[in-house]
């Protein structure tokens, strides 16, 4: 029997497989993948996020794999530009944008590398419950037989329709409709070194440096235009593109697009009750908002470690587990909700120019 099975070995089941690894508890940490390998995602960290990946002993492998350091974001609307601020007082005060066949296949090796027990290729099919308490999964290995395991928490990190979060039943709540829909692709000969930002009335467009010498470029529109982006990807990219801004379109048409344009309008918004009995939930998991902001890995991250720390307190007996789950949820909640309202005024079109009035600075992540 292990301690904790955790479902999704991306950027929220991971790190909390390493971290309650590292406490010497018994993980087994299932994915339908197998690493290294793509998903589509955002890919910007966030600079408190960065300076987390720090303290766990991550980063220098990500910075290894050749990514590039982004020292500033920079946003232009109405013919201005606005660079949001830096936490002076972090030590690292530079961001990155790994691709996530480098991002995941790294966070993956240290949390094997910390004992927890992965297997790729394996698709879970349900919970298994005594009564109303979750006690373990029921999968297959893809092409292979079926298994049960148990254990005494299940941890769902497995996306905003996460298969956990639906048999557990877990409620949500302050939801939110998806306002914007987008497409993103990999560049090479564009050549940036800042991430940038384009926000107008109709269409968005943001921009960042990543492994290989490429550039990921990012067009978004409002939800309702989704279909007819979808039937012309290409030609609706460059067109929307060009109404962002006409000069960074010439900048990317001068470069080689490598490899397909990917693309979404899933982008509801919402919290789940991210706990309950035998069960917790992670990442988009739990709590999902818009891409614009760019903030979903550095939620993640954060999330990991102060669910990883509730696991902690309740399986050590310094708390009852279900009080230490409770503060998990309070304080994700403290911490995320400033941006996520601030997230959805900006995807539902308000005027980009409150930016300029300040823009909400993510809480850091908390010291170990």
């Amino acid at each position: 029997m292990y301690d904790a099975i955790i479902v999704g070995a991306r950027c929220g089941g991971s790190p909390t497989a390493m971290l309650l690894a590292r406490e010497g508890y018994r993980v087994l940490l299932l994915d339908k993948s197998a690493f290294p390998s793509d998903i589509m995602s955002t890919h910007y960290i966030q600079v408190p996020a960065v300076n987390q990946m720090q303290r766990w002993g991550v980063l220098q492998d990500v910075i290894d794999a050749g990514t590039p350091p982004i020292e500033r974001i920079v946003f232009h609307f109405n013919g201005t530009e606005f660079i949001p601020p830096v936490d002076p007082a972090l030590d690292i005060k530079v961001a990155y944008c790994p691709r996530r066949s480098v991002l995941d296949n790294v966070l993956v090796h240290h949390a094997t590398n910390a004992g927890a027990e992965l297997r790729e290729n394996v698709v879970v099919d349900g919970l298994l419950f005594e009564g109303d308490r979750v006690v373990g999964v029921r999968a297959h290995a893809k092409g292979g037989a079926a298994f049960e395991e148990r254990a005494r928490m299940v941890v769902g990190a497995d996306g905003q329709h996460s298969l956990v979060a639906r048999e557990a039943k877990a409620p949500e709540y302050n939801e939110r409709p998806a306002y914007t829909c987008g497409y993103y692709a990999y560049f090479s000969g564009v050549g940036i070194k800042d991430a940038l930002g384009y926000l107008g009335p109709d269409a968005g467009m943001l921009a960042f440096p990543t492994n290989d010498a490429l550039t990921c470029i990012g067009v978004g529109a409002p939800h309702d235009q989704f279909h007819a982006f979808r039937r012309d990807i290409e030609g609706e990219f460059y067109r929307r593109a060009e109404k962002a801004s006409p000069e960074f379109a010439a900048q990317i048409r001068a470069g080689k697009r490598e490899g397909p344009f990917i693309g979404t309008a899933d982008t509801r918004n919402f919290f789940r009750k991210p706990w309950g009995d035998g069960w917790a939930l992670v990442g988009d998991a739990g709590y999902h908002k818009d891409f614009i902001t760019g903030l979903g890995i550095m939620d993640a991250f954060r999330d990991a470690e102060l669910l990883a720390d509730a696991v902690d307190a309740g399986f050590a007996g310094r708390a009852p587990l279900a009080e230490a789950l409770g503060g998990y949820e309070h304080k994700r909640n403290e911490q995320a909700l400033p941006m996520y309202e601030f997230t959805c005024m900006l995807a539902s079109g308000i005027d980009p120019e409150a930016l300029a009035a300040g823009l909400p600075q993510p809480a850091p992540a908390a010291a170990e």
